[in-house]
């Protein structure tokens, strides 16, 4: 079985193609959620971290449905990732056509949308500390359609069941496995 390349090669093509800091903080968020998830359910960190860093690695410069994340796929494929990684990283587009078949595949749908909707609602806190988000509060948020109106609520519930997860306890994990990054994701607060 091959060998996928390593967090710091992931992390040089994160940011060969990604230069805005809001995009790269997003991928760094979604890693941590994806490695904290493969700790607890007993899976490969690593895989699942890279995973997660690379999942929207090309929108940057393809940012069209035609573009993302196929680009990405074949560049990866280049690079020598393995069919697991690049077959839930084009999971995480319905369009795509490529159907979520993994755990892993799986999580990172059930992960991207709302960790990003999360961030959302860290950031219009006054003190902008995801110490400070509670589950009741990015419920509420969800039910605003309104509120961060690009984020798919029907891609978040969709995420969340097939995941086979609860919707608060889901929250909450992703909350706390925010929480132990929260300074390098820019999510510790104003302080």
């Amino acid at each position: 079985m091959a060998t996928n390349p390593d967090r710091n090669e992931a992390l040089k093509l994160l940011f060969e193609y990604t230069k805005s800091d809001s995009l790269r903080r997003h991928a760094l968020a979604v890693e941590q959620v994806m490695r904290t998830y493969a700790r607890k359910l007993g899976e490969d960190e690593e895989t699942w971290g890279i995973t997660g860093l690379l999942h929207d690695f090309d929108y940057e410069k393809y940012p069209t449905k035609e573009e993302h994340p196929f680009v990405g796929n074949k560049i990866l494929e280049e690079k020598g990732y393995g069919k697991d990684i690049r077959d839930a990283i084009m999971g995480h587009a319905d369009y795509s056509g490529v159907p979520r078949e993994s755990l892993m595949a799986k999580m990172l749908y059930a992960c991207d949308e709302l960790t990003g909707f999360i961030f959302a609602v860290t950031y219009v806190r006054p003190s902008k500390s995801i110490h400070e988000v509670k589950v009741k509060s990015v419920t509420k948020k969800l039910k605003d359609k309104s509120f961060a109106a690009k984020v798919s609520r029907e891609e978040v519930a969709q995420g969340i069941a097939e995941a086979g997860l609860d919707r608060a306890e889901h929250i909450l994990f992703i909350i706390n496995a925010l929480k132990e990054k929260a300074d390098e994701l820019g999510l510790a607060g104003t302080d």
